[in-house]
């Protein structure tokens, strides 16, 4: 099993978590976006959108985080990332299409990239922070309110909505203007989260391929 991934990437990082979580062997292949690497033909051949991550399995070959996590989840089914009932299934999966289909759109790489090249000086950094501000704060209050969150998204175990939660929140600590302390329900899932071994094992300071100045 092959998983092409970039360190900084909160997508690729969904895809470190899943197959961490379930304990997977799997050879990670750096996808260096900053460089380029995605526009090269070489991996183009395995992800015609130029994205990461991609998941290569027995000659398969899996695009986009939501399929992953779907295929390893029927394939691998344990640990599991859905919960056995299909209220809990549902409402995972809602959590986690929240941040991969509403939040992380608006502030991907080439949006950003886009945005900084047709928007100038502070109008930039509000139209970040307008939108991320929106989404989590839409997550604070679903989540804050359900009484099916434990101590993770759902309950006392991690589950695919952490794996897209957590790697959001990650990208959105870059950025000084985003006060995250406004969403403590989020937060609290993100220091349970920090003691997890698979998650420990899939941050992005741990990985081959980050940079030196993030090294841990």
């Amino acid at each position: 099993m092959k998983l092409y991934t970039y360190w900084r990437s909160s997508a690729a990082y969904r895809g470190r978590l899943a197959v961490a979580i379930k304990g997977l062997e799997v050879e990670h292949h750096a996808v260096n976006l900053a460089r380029g690497d995605q526009w090269e033909d070489e991996y183009i051949a395995v992800n015609r959108q130029s994205i990461v991550p991609s998941l290569e399995d027995n000659g398969l070959v899996i695009r986009q985080s939501v399929a992953i996590f779907e295929y390893l989840e029927e394939t691998y089914p344990e640990p599991p990332l859905l919960p056995a009932d299909p209220a809990g299934r549902a409402r995972v999966r809602a959590i986690a299409q929240a941040v991969a289909c509403e939040l992380h759109p608006r502030l991907s790489n080439r949006v950003r990239t886009y945005v900084g090249e047709n928007f100038s000086g502070q109008a930039r950094w509000d139209w970040y922070g307008y939108w991320a501000n929106q989404g989590f704060s839409v997550l604070e209050g679903w989540l804050k309110d359900d009484p099916d969150t434990g101590k993770f998204c759902h309950g006392d175990t991690p589950t695919m909505a952490d794996c897209f939660l957590i790697p959001q929140l990650y990208a959105a600590k870059r950025y000084d203007f985003l006060k995250l302390e406004q969403y403590p329900t989020l937060m609290a899932i993100d220091a349970e989260c920090a003691q997890h071994p698979a998650f420990i094992e899939a941050e992005p300071d741990r990985q081959p391929d980050v940079a030196p100045d993030h090294r841990v």
